[in-house]
């Protein structure tokens, strides 16, 4: 499979490059920081240096995937947010213009429907305070690809930590009483590459927790 990775290099974008080449796909990397891959050669490997808001890039990039992940990731900010939304839009549109049909994306516990989900102090404090524009347009980002003629699957983790892979976690598309805890990124990159290789949450929204 041809696998178009944005956000490639840190966090859940680097460990499903990683899990990705193990598998055997062919890998297209797109990330701000190209460094972080110096020395990875591999004829199945391709690395691109650019983000998600290049248009022209990101329809480059797009031509000849099989699938499109989306893993983009920024701190908290105290102005509009328009990474997310901006950003899918140029991915939805570089899809089309190419013929790819499966996406996958990451926003987060907090977003749509799975808001109020998170415990008192996330919901209250961490998302009220800290990350209300952030999610403000995730929440745009998704309604923009529900919208979208794509094969589509919005990842929603839980709490993200550094610790190793494990592969065992709840997938969760039912959240009445559901009690999060954290997931390692490892886990939620093995999540992502599962679901491209057999696809089970086409059109859902699966959150993901230990």
């Amino acid at each position: 499979m041809n696998i178009l990775i944005i956000g490639a290099s840190r966090g859940i974008g680097f460990e499903l490059v990683r899990q990705a080449m193990d598998a055997g796909h062919t890998v297209t990397a797109l990330a701000r920081d190209k460094s972080v891959f110096d020395g990875v050669k591999h004829k199945r490997f391709k690395v691109r240096q650019g983000d998600i808001m290049s248009r022209k890039l990101i329809e480059g990039a797009c031509t000849g995937q099989d699938a499109v992940c989306i893993a983009v990731g920024m701190m908290p900010s105290s102005k509009t947010v328009k990474l997310f939304s901006e950003g899918t839009a140029n991915v939805l549109s570089g899809m089309k213009k190419a013929g790819v049909k499966r996406l996958l994306a990451v926003t987060g516990i907090g977003a749509g429907d799975s808001r109020g989900h998170g415990g008192f102090f996330f919901e209250k404090v961490t998302l009220a305070a800290l990350l209300r524009h952030v999610y403000e347009d995730k929440n745009r980002q998704e309604e923009m690809i529900k919208a979208s003629a794509c094969d589509w699957t919005i990842v929603r983790p839980v709490f993200l930590t550094r610790t190793p892979l494990t592969g065992i976690y709840r997938v969760l598309t039912e959240l009445d009483g559901c009690k999060v805890k954290k997931i390692a990124r490892a886990d939620v990159a093995h999540f992502m590459l599962s679901e491209l290789e057999h696809p089970q949450y086409i059109h859902r929204t699966p959150l993901l927790t230990y």
